[in-house]
């Protein structure tokens, strides 16, 4: 998809609508503008864990590798993005697509990363440093973006592999934060479930 873009604002928006792709006007709070801004929101935050990443002590083997996970990562949300800003009346043939390949590459790196984890007893906290810790922070953000296209799949057609993608890429963070709260040094630090007592 050629993309040129030569202005910042256009005031077409400044009534509060805004235009899919495709062309079609809709409402900037209607469910589908919400869903794809969240997994927008979600991409920037992404952005946070890469800067962090690169400035956090640590092996550079676990860095280099969150790195280029993250990188593949924040192009496959902008695929997505532009799957959820478009109709599908007018998805084009070479339009880029969330497939079940996708998906597959995050469970396998869900798989090989949390092979080397000790098993949880608990809760972890978010925390860990500040890698980690944006990390949990894109986790839970990335949940808010899944249930915003769960909303949107009640009314509109949404492809199934869309929320998939998303459920998956909130596990794979989970377990980054608990390699890279490791590997930084700072630890993981579990939640204390007081018991009631009486």
């Amino acid at each position: 998809m050629p993309i040129s873009i030569t202005r910042v604002y256009t005031r077409t928006g400044d009534k509060g609508e805004t235009s899919l792709v495709g062309g079609k006007r809709i409402p900037k709070d209607s469910p589908r503008i919400v869903a794809y801004g969240t997994v927008d929101e979600l991409n920037a935050v992404l952005g946070l864990v890469r800067k962090a990443n690169q400035e956090e002590a640590g092996p550079e083997a676990d860095r280099a590798r969150l790195d280029a996970i993250l990188g593949r990562v924040q192009s496959e949300l902008f695929n997505l993005g532009s799957l959820l800003a478009t109709l599908p009346a007018d998805l084009a043939p070479q339009q880029p697509r969330i497939e079940a390949r996708h998906i597959e590459a995050l469970e396998r790196e869900i798989d090989e990363l949390n092979e080397a984890l000790p098993a949880l007893r608990s809760f972890t906290l978010p925390g860990g440093g500040w890698t980690s810790s944006y990390l949990h922070l894109g986790r839970t953000v990335c949940r808010r973006a899944e249930r915003e296209v769960v909303r949107l799949a009640e009314t509109d057609e949404v492809d199934p592999e869309a929320i998939r993608y998303l459920n998956r890429l909130s596990d794979l963070l989970f377990v980054l934060a608990r390699v890279l709260a490791r590997a930084s040094g700072h630890g993981e630090t579990l939640w204390n479930h007081e018991r009631r007592k009486g």
